[in-house]
């Protein structure tokens, strides 16, 4: 495609509403941009001026990948293939805003509307009447283009600043807050559907994601393992750099399964999964657990279960998908890429030890009298699990 655009305007939403810290969150942004475009061909620069960010595109750069890159950058809510151009007088200024359209359009039976904003006050045509001139030079230039001031083709818009913005095209970015503006959260991150879409979404407000795998071998295979770590790449795509922690959980799994009523495998072991899960968040200065759990799906996503699992952590755990029924969640995750990686068909540990009943509404009193008869040799086996911890720094494929 012809690089017709040497610029980008990035829309920001939320960030424009805070007070005096505004420019903490301009710059997180800047910096996430900087960072999803270093894999993009091509010389980029970005900088801010007065309330707006500008992406400038030096020589050749590949537009489509630009796009691609940006629309996963969490802050932007709009990106503005841009022509800038310096004031060379209001004559000079008719002449660009016809060849923009001529340029951008090429089939010219469309309906336009012009809206011009002068943030320099002293320029010498007012935005009404910027609006009317400019659109009888297009109207002049194409006879067969038509004006609609209620619902146009096209909305050309014309910002008068240090230099003159034309663009016409916005294009949706996915929103939220820049990461890493909100601190830094755990991800429990499984192999299936929900914990990849439930570390996105809280990506999205801003937090930094570091993630947990329990993996359990033999039982689960190292291609359930690198399931897992193509998860947290394409998740990655939009969080940034993941560090990824892979917790052996065999021998933990193995003596609950020993020792525990079997109808209450799947909430001690999920109890035992957010102990470790809390003790790495909180050496790694998290401020809060993630899951992807939703009321209701599984025995363990019951109220009385998540109360169980709840009952074992300190820090706040945060369930994004809690009310999304499974369809909403599968939805978000063909959206950002990792649905087809979540549905591969290599179990994860929590999958293999699956009593035939599950308790769907434990007992919190009596889940702690079992978990009792683990004490001889639970500590230890937790030590080992955190002990022989994996770590693998995963970055955006």
């Amino acid at each position: 495609m012809e690089n017709r655009f040497q610029a980008f305007l990035i829309k920001y939403a939320e960030i424009g509403c805070k007070g005096k810290n505004r420019y903490i969150f301009e710059d997180a942004l800047v910096k996430q941009i900087r960072h999803a475009l270093k894999p993009v061909d091509g010389q980029f620069t970005v900088s801010k001026e007065s309330g707006r960010i500008y992406v400038n595109c030096e020589g050749e750069y590949d537009y489509e990948e630009t796009i691609t890159a940006l629309k996963r950058v969490f802050g932007i809510v709009g990106i503005c293939p841009l022509v800038q151009i310096d004031d060379n007088g209001f004559e000079d200024l008719k002449e660009q805003v016809v060849a923009y359209m001529d340029r951008t359009y090429p089939d010219k039976n469309i309906t336009f509307k012009v809206v011009a904003r002068r943030a320099r006050k002293n320029y010498p045509v007012d935005s009404m009447t910027m609006n009317a001139l400019l659109g009888e030079a297009i109207l002049q230039a194409f006879p067969e283009i038509s004006v609609d001031v209620h619902e146009p083709d096209v909305f050309l818009n014309v910002e008068i600043r240090n230099r003159i913005n034309i663009y016409s095209e916005i294009i949706p970015g996915p929103g939220g807050m820049p990461v890493g503006t909100a601190g830094k959260a755990m991800l429990l991150l499984s192999g299936g559907i929900d914990s990849p879409v439930a570390g996105y979404m809280v990506a999205k407000r801003g937090v930094k994601l570091d993630a947990v795998y329990f993996h359990a071998p033999p039982y689960t295979s190292e291609r359930a393992k690198q399931k897992v770590v193509d998860l947290a790449r394409r998740v990655a795509r939009y969080s940034g750099p993941i560090q990824l922690h892979v917790i052996n959980f065999t021998d933990i799994q193995l003596y609950i399964y020993e020792k525990c009523p079997h109808e209450e495998l799947t909430i001690i072991m999920r109890r035992y999964m957010m102990r470790i899960a809390e003790t790495i968040a909180k050496e790694n200065e998290c401020l809060g657990l993630i899951t992807g759990e939703s009321i209701g799906q599984v025995a363990s996503q019951t109220m009385q279960s998540l109360a169980a699992t709840n009952e074992v952590c300190t820090l706040p755990v945060f369930r994004p998908v809690i009310a999304f029924d499974k369809q909403d969640i599968v939805d978000i995750s063909v959206k950002i890429d990792t649905y087809e990686t979540s549905v591969l068909p290599y179990e994860d540990c929590c999958t293999i030890f699956v009593a035939k009943h599950p308790v769907t509404k434990p007992n919190v009193n009596v889940i702690r009298k079992n978990e009792r008869k683990l004490e001889e040799n639970i500590d230890e086996l937790v030590k080992i699990a955190l002990e022989t911890d994996e770590k693998i720094w995963v970055e955006a494929d």
